[in-house]
């Protein structure tokens, strides 16, 4: 998460998307999105209607992801999800901010962890295309935030661009596979799916598996194992076709999860439902 599409350069948080493209579908298929940043500047206008338009199209439970920096992101993602009972919350610092990380920042994170409404610590990671803080103190901070997601009994989400050889080097010397979770938006190659699966993470896919160009990235999807996979929105940014190049939010994660039917060959039903169970059991979530 930033203030543009973290996978799509130069793109923005383009323009809201009209009221009348975002009518609910004629059937109703229950979703989560498992990654979304409902805390964004981008949703301060609109933030009730844009989650009531997400239950009207089926998501009735988000994670919103506090990763902004340091913490006042965070703060506000756990408030959105105290106040209501189908949004939940994952807290930590986005490795572009971790420049910003000071003495205070992790005795606050530690405070939000134990909140019963936060689910994971994340969203962590490596992010080597815009370096906005530099490869040493993201490695530094991917590590502590391991470690920390250990301590709290909390599952990772993981961000990672241009860095999966170090970002595979730190999880496994951190032993991340004990302590498990998400990489979120994966939009890798076929042999770091494969690294990643055998971590014992599942792969989110957001809105990139609908772009022409990611033919690559559906392949992928195929051969993902059915109880590893999630779906997302990664909102306000990755706006999926045919929604792409205006602002994204979680009612949109129909699309995604459209597309990955189709890939796989799968009915929306049934990859709504696997992927609600895999996000359940992945976050620790209670069932509906």
């Amino acid at each position: 998460m930033t203030t543009t599409d973290p996978s799509d350069p130069g793109s923005g948080v383009a323009a809201r998307p009209r009221p009348a493209d975002l009518q609910p579908p004629a059937t109703v298929v229950p979703l989560v999105d498992s990654h979304c940043h409902l805390d964004q500047d981008a949703f301060d206008g609109d933030r009730d209607a844009v989650i009531a338009r997400a239950r009207a199209a089926g998501v009735e439970r988000m994670i919103t992801i506090g990763a902004g920096g340091p913490l006042a992101s965070n703060h506000a993602a756990v408030a959105l999800a105290a106040r209501d009972r189908g949004i939940f919350a994952a807290v930590a610092v986005h490795p572009h901010d971790t420049s910003e990380i000071t003495g205070e920042t992790y005795p606050e994170l530690r405070r939000l962890w134990a909140h019963p409404k936060v689910v994971a610590v994340g969203e962590t990671g490596l992010d080597y295309y815009y370096r906005h803080s530099t490869p040493e103190t993201q490695r530094e901070h991917l590590r502590r935030f391991v470690r920390e997601a250990g301590r709290a009994g909390l599952p990772l989400v993981i961000h990672c661009r241009d860095a999966y050889d170090d970002l595979l080097t730190i999880l496994r010397e951190e032993d991340a596979a004990a302590i498990g979770g998400v990489m979120h938006c994966f939009s890798g190659s076929a042999a770091e799916a494969e690294a990643c699966l055998a971590l014992g993470f599942a792969l989110s896919f957001s809105g990139i598996v609908t772009f022409k160009n990611a033919g690559a990235l559906r392949d992928v999807v195929r051969t993902t194992p059915a109880d590893r996979l999630l779906v997302e929105t990664d909102a306000p940014f990755l706006a999926p076709v045919p929604h792409r190049g205006k602002r994204n939010e979680p009612a949109l994660v129909r699309h995604v999860a459209e597309e990955v039917a189709r890939v796989t060959g799968r009915s929306l039903e049934e990859i709504a439902a696997l992927t609600t169970a895999n996000t359940e059991r992945a976050f620790r979530l209670p069932s509906t």
